[in-house]
């Protein structure tokens, strides 16, 4: 959860009923998730409202592909991982038809 362990929760968890003390721990918690929540709802009100002020031309429009990680791996990471793939189906023999029922060429025959 938010790309943490469980550890570290737990540490924090310790440091903020050390800090706190446990009577207003669960009050700050609470009011933590409500302000999670209002930030989560604003979010999806201005992401809503610039939908609707792009028009029917643009109601398509995913937002996510803007995001600049989105956007650099989709265009620079991706690409990448296709010419590396590429190489390897080159490099070991692979066709693109390959795969589970796809028939290995017999490379144990003696042509000469």
């Amino acid at each position: 959860m938010f790309g943490m362990s469980p550890v570290e929760l737990i540490a924090i968890a310790v440091i903020g009923l050390l800090v706190f003390g446990p009577d207003k721990l669960p009050k700050l918690a609470a009011d933590a998730a409500r302000l999670l929540r209002e930030i989560r709802r604003m979010a999806s009100g201005a992401q809503q409202d610039l939908k609707d002020s792009l028009g029917p031309e643009l109601a398509d429009l995913d937002l996510d592909s803007l995001n600049p990680r989105t956007f650099v791996k989709r265009n620079l990471l991706d690409p990448i991982d296709d010419e590396v793939a590429d190489v390897r189906r080159a490099v070991t023999g692979d066709s693109a038809e390959s795969g589970p029922g796809a028939k290995k060429p017999d490379f144990d025959a003696d042509t000469t």
